[in-house]
């Protein structure tokens, strides 16, 4: 699934030429707090029992906190694809303003 992520989103930075990509100290800053929350979470629901992986659905490869690669690539992939959207959008439609 994260492929599709990857694939539905990363064609704008070539297409668009939103230059997300190039800005990587930007998108740890933004993507870090957010990450680090989710893994915390994610983190206590694995240890108290409340939360698991099928193992059927995952390749096997655990990372700290004995969460999957594959969680770990969605908190940094999906963030990526979201904040390329709304940059592409942004291209498109310069008359959407964003404040910063």
């Amino acid at each position: 699934m994260i492929l599709f992520t990857v694939f539905g989103s990363f064609w704008l930075e070539l297409f668009l030429k939103i230059s997300v990509l190039t800005q990587i100290l930007r998108l740890v800053k933004a993507i870090t707090p957010v990450a680090f929350l989710f893994i915390a979470w994610d983190a206590y629901a694995i240890r108290s029992g409340h939360w698991t992986f099928d193992s059927t659905q995952i390749l096997g490869i655990f990372g700290p906190f004995r969460i999957p690669l594959e969680e770990y690539l969605f908190f940094i992939f999906v963030p990526i694809a979201a904040i390329m959207t709304i940059e592409a959008v942004r291209k498109v439609k310069p008359e959407w303003r964003v404040h910063k």
